[in-house]
Parts: C-alpha cells; sequence; structure tokens
C-alpha cells in the first residue's frame, strides 16, 4: 500500500517535470521567435533608414536640412521699364540648378528666345547673359523697341517645369515743351515755357534749358528787368517734381535778341524737345502767346456786320 502510494507520487512527480520543462521550452521559443521579429524589425527600420538618407544625399546639402532641389530667387526686379533704343535687361537668378537647363520664352507668341546659352531666334538683340558659374541668366535686348514690351518666362526643365514670369515696358521716354512749337510774342511781353518729363526707367534728373545751343543758366545772372526797382532776373527757371519733371523757363520783357531755338534737355537719358521762340515788333498774324481772343472775335463779327451790310444795299 505505501509502495503503491509511492509509485503515485513519483508518476505525479514526473508529470510535473514533463510539464515544467515543457513550459520552459515553450518560453523559450516564444522568446526566440520574439527575439527574431524585433531582429527583423531592426533590419528593416536600418534598410529603410538607408533609404531615405539615400535621397536625402540628391536633394538636400550635407548636414542641413535645406533643398538643393533648383529654385528661383524672388529678390528681382520682375517689373521692368526701359526707353525705346535703349538695352532693356531681365535678371533671372537660379539656385541649385544642377544638371538642368534655363530658357526664356516669349509669351505672346510662346517663342522660344535662348536655352542654355544658345540663342533660339534670328532676331539678334536677344541674347542671354550667363557669367561662368554664375546663377544669374539674364536676357538682354538691344535696341528695344515698342513691340517688345509683354510677358517673358524663365523657365527650368524640371519636372513639372518650373517657371518665373517677367514684365517688360518699352516706353517713348522724351521731353514734351506745351504749346506750339513755334511761338509769336510781342516785344515787351512775358513768355512762359513749360517742359514736361514724364516718368520713365531710370531717375529723372532734372532739366537744363538752351538758347540757339547756350546754355540759358549762364545768362540769367546779368540779365535782369529794365526797371531797376526790380532786382529779379528776367529769365527765371523753376524745377518741380511729382508724378512728372515740369521746368518752366520764365522771360519778362521779351526783346528781340530773346528770339531763337529754345531746347529742354533732361540730365536723363530721355530725348530732348525745342521750341522756336520769335519776338517782333507789333501784331503778327500767327498766334500769340498771349494774343487777345476777345479782340479777334469782335473784329470778325464787324466784318460779318459789313458784309451782309453791302449785300442789302446792293438789293
Amino acid at each position: 500500500m505505501t509502495g503503491a502510494r509511492r509509485g503515485h507520487c513519483q508518476r505525479k512527480t514526473d508529470m510535473d517535470d514533463m510539464d515544467a520543462a515543457t513550459t520552459s521550452v515553450a518560453s523559450m521559443a516564444s522568446m526566440a521567435a520574439s527575439t527574431t521579429t524585433s531582429a527583423t524589425l531592426l533590419l528593416l527600420l536600418v534598410l529603410s533608414l538607408q533609404q531615405c538618407q539615400g535621397t536625402d544625399q540628391d536633394e538636400y546639402a550635407p548636414g542641413s536640412n535645406v533643398s538643393i532641389f533648383p529654385y528661383f530667387d524672388f529678390n528681382v526686379p520682375r517689373n521692368v521699364t526701359t526707353a525705346e533704343g535703349q538695352t532693356g535687361f531681365l535678371h533671372c537668378r537660379v539656385e541649385h540648378l544642377g544638371d538642368k537647363a534655363v530658357s526664356w520664352i516669349r509669351k505672346r507668341d510662346l517663342h522660344i528666345l535662348t536655352a542654355g546659352v544658345l540663342t533660339y531666334t534670328s532676331d539678334q538683340r536677344f541674347t542671354v547673359i550667363r557669367p561662368d558659374r554664375s546663377e544669374n541668366w539674364t536676357l538682354q535686348i538691344r535696341s528695344s523697341q515698342g513691340r517688345d514690351s509683354g510677358v517673358y518666362e524663365c523657365q527650368v526643365n524640371t519636372e513639372p517645369k518650373m517657371s518665373l514670369s517677367f514684365q517688360l515696358n518699352v516706353i517713348e521716354w522724351k521731353a514734351q515743351i506745351l504749346g506750339s512749337s513755334d511761338l509769336h510774342v510781342k516785344t515787351g511781353s512775358s513768355v512762359t515755357l513749360t517742359c514736361v518729363l514724364s516718368q520713365g526707367p531710370h531717375d529723372l534728373g532734372t532739366v537744363q534749358w538752351f538758347r540757339n545751343d547756350v546754355l540759358l543758366s549762364n545768362m540769367l545772372a546779368g540779365d535782369v528787368h529794365p526797371n531797376a526797382l526790380d532786382p529779379e532776373p528776367r529769365l527765371r527757371i523753376t524745377v518741380a517734381w511729382t508724378d512728372a519733371l515740369t521746368s518752366k523757363l520764365y522771360i519778362s520783357y521779351a526783346k528781340p535778341a530773346d528770339s531763337g531755338n529754345y531746347t529742354c534737355k533732361p540730365t536723363s537719358l530721355a530725348d530732348s524737345a525745342s521750341v522756336n521762340v520769335h519776338v517782333i515788333n507789333g501784331e503778327h498774324p500767327a498766334a500769340m502767346q498771349h494774343g487777345n481772343k476777345n479782340r479777334a472775335s469782335a473784329l470778325s463779327l464787324h466784318c460779318l456786320v459789313y458784309s451782309v451790310a453791302l449785300v442789302v444795299m446792293r438789293r
């Protein structure tokens, strides 16, 4: 009885040992599987990081987070004004161009003007300026004309295409003297010549007045009013800057010696303007700057009445 009980206890102990061993093996297997999974995940993570690093090396500068994919520098003038006959410049700056190419396109007809440093138009006024290893691709338009005004695109052959638009304005920039180009005035009268220079592509500067190609500022000091009580010079120049540059030449007590060709010449690149002044004794049939329109109207009315009276009398 005692031996049977001992045998039963021994079998139970053996079974417990087998269960413990099985549990231990299962635990070890589970740990091994967990380790394998972790190793696999770790390997995938490393491969992913390497791939990302490879991509970063292509698109980012080493040691920085700044993209080196081509991009435009927007800190350039994109609305450019130039005068007819002058050379216009459109400055396009592309950073990190790499193996890409820059082209200039005229938007109104989609004509390719330049590609790289080559010109693709028969109009030789268009060229591209690109100093060696420079980020600047400048479209140069020599002898600009009014028809050159419009939109131009600087393009980079990326995928998708990159483009930046520029507006070119070509204007006729010249001074203008208001009124007739031939002016007749009476001796002793006052004359005012007004020269206007509109806004242009450059600083308006100022203007100089010439009479028969002689600078008037050299004449002003010693030429005073005939009235000794009036110390003001007979010739006086004023200049005002508003939306336009306006210069006025005042001549008081005009005399025959004041006759001649008067030129308003800007100190900028704008063209000058001229007018002929004739100082005469007595009336002149041509328009006088200070003529009496009322007197002329009255004279015309008198002539009309006289003509009608003659017709009535003849009847």
